[in-house]
């Protein structure tokens, strides 16, 4: 485990943003000699040949030469003194979010700089450090045995902060490759106490994109008296979707198809530690929305659904004036769905909502952009117990919940593959993932290899 922050270094330095598709082939191809180097069988995996030797075609190839569905990496150790054992696979992703507002970084967002326990950088959490601790802990039985005790196999995808468009595809394409009994997920938290946060599940997600348009071009504003401006007519649409005093969802019948929690599930919320001060300090919050209690919120964060603005763009946004009716409007929004509720029946009750509130496809564009169902492994799952001891073996405690806040593709490998999954990592619960100055930290890197090395060993032995 000596190279571990070299190589992740080595991975920080490789931009890979998926969202304008940028180093995503090269990082695949960096990662895959890593791994090949470990003693890591690797091979690239897409989804049509003509991908592999683009010879005599630009299909799947955008104007710059990148491809434009990129590469899964496949890597796999059979273990040669136990080849019947269980088959454990890490799902993992080499993309990263993008790097904006750069002006806001500290340092060069791909400089994997280490200062004391922390190394800096876009990917460090999210997710080439959770990664490169399940590369070292496999690592680790290849060096002193050059064996492992049960069967390894890794799913390394780069389109995870898109959304993971493709995922579905390979998954039944190389759906024989992919047979396993159990996914370790890309990440899971750390407290503040050093306490690892093992969640079995993740929310379902639907992206949205609003646009509404206005006159032709951006206009004098001494028209705005006879001239409607398309922003305030998608303020008005976005103030129908959602009250910002109660936080409720107002779209009919949204929350109809809903999972209800079982006593179980608010048994298990109820006994899960929540640090309300530090979570308020960190993100600079004087209370939660609704004014919820720290029970509340905690259920909110596990089965609580959202209508959240990310973005919204109009008119002249920079310094000084310029008086202007705009062109058009726009607006992204992401829902947090929970299980049973299918992203694209959500976005069709949206869409419906609002052509009942007057607003048809003249007033409004509405885009699906991308959509993942929910999924939450069972707490009676048999590798539960396994990993939630490996875990109190190496960290301070454990923390079990049923379900993250975020989002991800945990329905895919459920639906396609029959498995479940569970979620436990590396990465410390106040980061600043998805945000500039992103961070890990080495002692907990080194915990997280160890912890994944006890998790493999217990499985070993089902």
């Amino acid at each position: 485990m000596d190279d571990l922050i070299s190589d992740l270094q080595i991975l920080i330095r490789q931009p890979s943003i998926s969202a304008i598709n940028h180093g995503l082939e090269e990082c695949a191809l960096l990662l895959s000699k890593m791994m090949n180097k470990s003693g890591i069988k690797t091979e690239l995996l897409y989804l049509e040949q003509h991908l592999v030797d683009r010879v005599n075609t630009n299909n799947g190839v955008d104007n710059s030469g990148n491809l434009t569905i990129p590469p899964v990496v496949f890597g796999e150790v059979k273990s040669k003194c136990n080849p019947y054992s269980k088959t454990i696979l890490f799902y993992n992703h080499y993309d990263v979010q993008p790097i904006d507002p750069i002006e806001n970084w500290n340092e060069d967002p791909f400089s994997g700089k280490v200062e004391g326990n922390l190394i800096y950088g876009r990917g460090s959490s999210d997710d080439k450090g959770e990664l490169i601790t399940r590369l070292k802990a496999v690592e680790f039985f290849l060096k002193q045995t050059g064996d492992v005790p049960c069967n390894i196999k890794f799913i390394i995808e780069g389109e995870e902060e898109i959304g993971s468009p493709n995922l579905n595809k390979f998954l039944l394409k190389y759906a024989d490759k992919f047979k396993c009994d159990l996914v370790i997920w890309e990440s899971g938290y750390i407290d503040n106490q050093g306490r690892s946060i093992i969640s079995l599940g993740q929310k379902g997600i639907l992206n949205v994109e609003l646009k509404v348009q206005g006159p032709a071009r951006d206009i004098h504003s001494s028209l705005a008296a006879s001239i409607e401006n398309p922003a305030w007519k998608l303020i008005n649409i976005l103030s129908l979707l959602y009250d910002v005093n109660t936080g409720k969802i107002l779209i009919d019948g949204w929350s109809d198809d809903v999972q209800p929690l079982t006593e179980k599930d608010l048994k298990q919320i109820e006994m899960e530690f929540f640090d309300e001060v530090s979570f308020k300090k960190e993100y600079g919050i004087d209370k939660f929305v609704n004014n919820a209690s720290g029970l509340e919120a905690k259920k909110a964060l596990a089965a609580g659904l959202t209508c959240n603005l990310s973005g919204m763009f109009s008119g002249y946004i920079n310094n000084g004036i310029k008086t202007i009716i705009p062109s058009d409007a726009n607006a992204k929004l992401d829902f947090r769905l929970i299980p049973n509720m299918d992203p694209k029946h959500q976005f069709n009750k949206l869409v419906t909502y609002l052509e009942k509130k007057g607003y048809s496809e003249k007033d409004i564009k509405i885009t699906f952009q991308s959509g993942e169902p929910a999924y939450r492994t069972p707490l009676e799952n048999e590798y539960v117990f396994l990993v939630v001891d490996a875990a109190k073996k190496i960290f301070n405690d454990v923390i079990l919940n049923i379900s993250s806040p975020g989002s991800g593709p945990m329905y895919s490998f459920k639906k396609l593959l029959s498995v479940d999954s569970i979620c436990i990592g590396s990465t410390v619960l106040l980061n600043k993932m998805h945000s500039p100055n992103e961070f890990t930290k080495i002692d907990l890197l080194n915990k997280a290899t160890k912890c994944f090395i006890e998790v493999i060993k217990r499985i070993s032995l089902k």
